[in-house]
């Protein structure tokens, strides 16, 4: 699921003071709140007077946002009974946003499963509403028809529907924002791919809808009449094929008219592989997303608007909807992303240095360097690696594993930054995923690249230790890196002492060409890191 765990309903903080809700604001669960709906969610209902509670497997990764000190986070799984009835006791509204989708063979079942237990969980509380945001799917199709991530979808609206406690399904196609899923795979074929030979599907009829639309008819489903209890069709105004959502990106993004030739015999299987050497998608995910594309996902009512009533200029136009997002993609504004939740069969495991570590075969690769800058300049450049600005050694070393990992299906390497600047625990950053973060101490990262183990590579910036020889200019740092590895079985014993020859160039590169950009750094005042709640 988009949040798993293994313990049960622990509080891992408090609304601050202050953030209490207002005269008749309700309390609110969101689930999934650390992907990409649910993180954007928390802070509107925060906004609009609500108290509201998360439930995440790592509660960590929600400790940066900038809305933390004003929510309530528990850690739970929504697989575990036990933690989802801590996590619903005194629960006005439970917002259920989490699914299976790309984890592999018997994903159906486990979001069937997990259905069923938030359903009866929600019951059993007396929740007043359940709210989800599904799929939409064609009237005219059998079930058994649709692809399976539709089919699941679908089928978990009708469990919560009958679960006894009034439920809004909210059902949407294609949702445009900066760092979705659907519009960072339009960006990126556009963009990339000026001549396309395209499956059949791009003719197929699709009401994408923008993210601020999407977000505004999940608040007001909150404080719908409790006898409405039904599915919601949600879209933007306009009707419109992929490949002429495609054509519209590019007259938005001033990009060439695009040569688009269809070929009906690629297949949402090899349409998957397409994408995923294309786009930062990686194929775990585009395939389910282009079996969707193959029926036709229009909204057949719009009957959200009598109860949801739309503003001037809303729904947003398509258009609009994408000059958004290109504005927050160009502005670095970009508060959450497709990748912010783990992507499947990640690891998750503790760093080996934790006290949880139950011990095993641990191979470690360390470097440290003294820097002739200041300790600001040198945290400046470890918290801006990766994304555009590289890995500082050997790219071509980084490019190729990062296309090994996507050819079995991993996330290789252009995911990117959310932000250019600025990291945040649980920012996905290419192949990693940021575990932790001290600011102007310690980056770690934890690999989610398809290893035989598990890896994790820390960054840390020290002063320089007393009696070292002064630095140029009076200032002084240390960089250390630690690249650590836990094999699994024989294999992974072999995969690093394999790869080991090559260490000297990538990470003992990598260290001195970091010591070398923050050396040729101008001076600067040091960055005005936010506070974390409580701190």
């Amino acid at each position: 699921m988009d949040d798993r765990a293994t313990t049960s309903g622990e509080p891992a903080g408090r609304p601050a003071p202050g953030g209490a809700t207002g005269p008749g604001g309700l309390t609110c669960l969101v689930t999934g709140a650390t992907g990409y709906i649910g993180g954007r969610l928390v802070p509107e209902l925060l906004d609009a007077g609500h108290t509201v509670r998360c439930l995440a497997r790592s509660p960590e990764r929600l400790r940066d946002h900038p809305w933390a000190g004003r929510a309530e986070v528990v850690r739970g799984d929504v697989t575990d009974p036990d933690s989802v009835a801590a996590a619903l006791r005194g629960t006005d509204v439970a917002y259920y946003l989490v699914h299976a989708l790309g984890t592999g063979p018997g994903f159906e079942d486990r979001d069937r499963s997990a259905a069923r237990i938030f359903a009866e969980q929600a019951r059993a509380a007396g929740v007043r509403r359940i709210v989800y945001l599904g799929g939409l799917t064609p009237a005219d199709v059998p079930a058994r028809e649709l692809s399976p991530h539709l089919r699941s979808r679908a089928e978990v609206g009708d469990i919560l529907l009958g679960s006894g406690v009034p439920t809004a399904v909210l059902r949407a196609a294609v949702i445009i924002g900066s760092g979705s899923a659907s519009f960072e795979m339009l960006r990126y074929l556009t963009e990339r791919l000026p001549v396309m030979v395209t499956p059949s599907w791009v003719g197929t009829r699709i009401q994408p809808i923008a993210v601020r639309d999407v977000l505004r008819y999940l608040v007001g489903a909150a404080t719908l009449p409790p006898e409405v209890s039904r599915t919601f069709d949600i879209g933007g105004p306009d009707v419109v094929t992929y490949e002429q959502m495609m054509r519209r990106y590019a007259a938005v993004a001033r990009l060439p008219r695009r040569l688009i030739v269809r070929v009906p015999m690629l297949t949402p299987r090899l349409s998957s592989h397409w994408i995923g050497l294309v786009t930062p998608v990686p194929r775990s995910l585009a395939r389910p997303l282009a079996e969707s594309l193959r029926h036709e996902v229009v909204c057949h009512e719009h009957d959200i608007a009598r109860y949801v009533p739309d503003p001037p200029g809303a729904p947003v136009p398509f258009d609009r909807a994408l000059e958004l997002a290109l504005q927050r993609v160009r502005e670095a504004k970009v508060t959450t992303r497709w990748s912010s939740a783990s992507l499947p069969g990640a690891p998750s495991d503790p760093l080996p240095t934790d006290p949880d570590w139950a011990g095993g075969s641990l191979y470690e690769d360390c470097r440290e360097r003294d820097v002739n800058a200041s300790p600001q300049a040198l945290w400046r450049v470890v918290e801006g690696i990766g994304g555009k600005n590289g890995w500082y050694s050997f790219p071509l070393a980084w490019a190729v594993r990062g296309w090994l990992d996507r050819l079995v299906g991993g996330a290789g390497i252009r995911r990117g930054r959310r932000d250019a600047a600025r990291l945040r625990v649980g920012d996905s950053l290419d192949f990693w995923r940021v575990e932790e973060l001290e600011p102007g101490r310690l980056l770690r990262l934890r690999a989610e690249m398809r290893l035989p183990g598990l890896a994790w590579l820390e960054m840390y910036v020290d002063d320089r230790a007393p009696g070292s020889a002064p630095a140029t200019g009076g200032h002084a740092s240390r960089y250390r890196q630690r690249a650590l590895f836990h094999p699994h079985g024989l294999l992974g014993h072999l995969y690093w002492w394999s790869v080991s020859p090559f260490h000297a160039v990538v990470f003992g590169g990598m260290a001195r060409n970091i010591a070398r950009a923050a050396e040729s750094l101008p001076p600067s005042p040091p960055p005005d890191h936010p506070r974390r709640a409580g701190g």
